[in-house]
């Protein structure tokens, strides 16, 4: 089986979101005791293209900057280093109290001392993100889109984004581009708005053609029953994922891709890595295999995106959860949180487990 993706279209891929920085101390140590840090451009959904971008397929972001502000240049610079192409008002700033991009601040803990991720979003421009921002017909409908990417981190982030991807959801299946939704589920951003997320998510996987989450993902935002926490190891577990996406497919009819990522962390440093996927009635999966984890942070938006970049280049449904595993191991040994694959044959080398010099 294979999605039919459009065939008139200028961007390959699409994703809305906020962009930010993130602050990580150097030399894997931990924030309260560093004084030196490296600040590196970020958002989920740019995780995600950036795949795509880096192998040479078109890509568009869609978001929301603070005009002239330095971090809001450092954020152009880099999407443009990224070969991706955006759109988005410029907001003035407001004085020292007003708007501005998000921080993102955190370390890659190291052996028994695990990551922590201090967000500081207070005042952050994309959380006013709203669909007349944007033309949407000319996106859509005269540039054409092939697979536009949301993530329920930008889909929760205020209710204003949550309208925001409804729209873009409600447009895109207008148009005929197929959505992808990773459900990337963050308790501190649901807490007080519990039923309103959950209706606009279940509209959003609704309408979507590829559904992904981790672990909890469809357990945590949709109530579908799951595997429990603790006890057997992932890989013991992987029939009770098969039972759990099923149920998501029953509830989700529309979609005819849905996946899920597979984490077993012995230290911070050593995990166990792997993968199911269902297209359409068909089973993939990836055993847990262990990779070495330089920064952890973005691995499963790797994976993401490697799956889509697979789809998009039209390989063979086997191959769509080999590259997107072997994405997001390569993800996890950047200091970024976005994979920066130079080819194809650097990710088939992670797959293969071929890590010799290449001359």
């Amino acid at each position: 089986m294979s999605l039919e993706l459009k065939k008139d279209y200028k961007y390959s891929l699409l994703v809305p979101t906020s962009m930010g920085v993130r602050l990580t101390p150097v030399n894997g140590q931990p924030v309260h005791t560093s004084n030196n840090f490296v600040m590196e451009v970020t958002s989920a959904e740019t995780n995600v293209a950036s795949v795509s971008s880096y192998l040479g397929l078109p890509v568009k972001v869609l978001t929301k900057f603070v005009k002239d502000s330095p971090i809001s240049n450092l954020i152009k610079r880099n999407l443009k280093n990224r070969n991706m192409d955006y759109e988005g008002l410029e907001v003035p700033q407001g004085g020292p109290w007003g708007y501005r991009h998000q921080f993102n601040i955190a370390d890659s803990g190291y052996g028994s001392r695990g990551p922590r991720v201090h967000n500081d979003r207070a005042g952050e421009v994309g959380r006013t993100l709203n669909v007349k921002d944007f033309d949407l017909e000319k996106i859509f409908g005269k540039e054409g889109v092939q697979i536009m990417h949301l993530s329920g981190l930008i889909a929760a982030l205020s209710p204003e984004t949550s309208e925001f991807c409804l729209e873009l959801a409600r447009a895109a299946k207008k148009y005929g581009t197929k959505i992808s939704f990773d459900l990337n589920y963050r308790a501190s951003f649901w807490k007080g708005r519990e039923g309103e997320l959950k209706a606009a998510f279940e509209e959003i996987a609704s309408v979507s053609d590829i559904l992904v989450g981790n672990e909890e993902d469809f357990q945590l935002c949709f109530g579908i029953e799951g595997p429990e926490a603790g006890g057997k190891s992932i890989e013991n577990k992987i029939e009770s994922f098969k039972g759990l996406i099923n149920k998501v497919k029953i509830r989700f009819p529309n979609a005819s891709v849905f996946a899920t990522t597979l984490r077993e962390v012995e230290h911070s440093n050593k995990h166990l890595w792997g993968a199911i996927m269902l297209e359409g009635d068909n089973w993939h999966v990836v055993n847990p295999r262990e990779i070495h984890v330089l920064d952890r942070i973005g691995g499963g938006d790797g994976f993401v995106g490697g799956m889509l970049y697979a789809i998009l280049k039209n390989m063979s449904p086997e191959k769509w959860i080999q590259f997107g595993w072997a994405s997001g191991a390569l993800a996890t040994t950047f200091l970024t949180d976005y994979a920066q694959p130079s080819d194809e044959e650097m990710v088939w080398s992670v797959w293969e487990g071929n890590a010799r010099v290449k001359r």
